[in-house]
């Protein structure tokens, strides 16, 4: 069980990973290739949005990871729940379990 949670971990990690790199570095190549409703004079002065938040998921990437590799088991999964919550979607979590 243990196996299987670090591989989802280290799979939410690699898709975070890949945000980053696409908000801070590939925001305007990208971007418009994915988000083609956007107009395209949208993407340069939308960079330094996306790049804060390519920054906020190199943070997740970063305790995620930190989970990954923290010996003793309590204080690993404390860490790896408190930065999985912050990848969650919030408004799922209280739809689900805020009744």
């Amino acid at each position: 069980m243990e196996l299987l949670t670090n591989l989802v971990i280290g799979l939410i990690a690699a898709l975070h990973l890949y945000f980053l790199w696409f908000e801070m570095f590939a925001w305007e190549t990208t971007g418009r290739k994915i988000f083609r409703q956007m107009p395209a004079e949208m993407f340069p002065k939308t960079k330094a949005l996306a790049a804060n938040q390519g920054l906020y998921n190199g943070f997740l990437v970063a305790g995620l990871v930190w989970s990954l590799v923290i010996s003793e088991l309590v204080w690993a999964d404390k860490v790896a729940l408190f930065f999985s919550d912050l990848c969650a979607d919030r408004r799922d979590i209280w739809r689900n379990y805020g009744k």
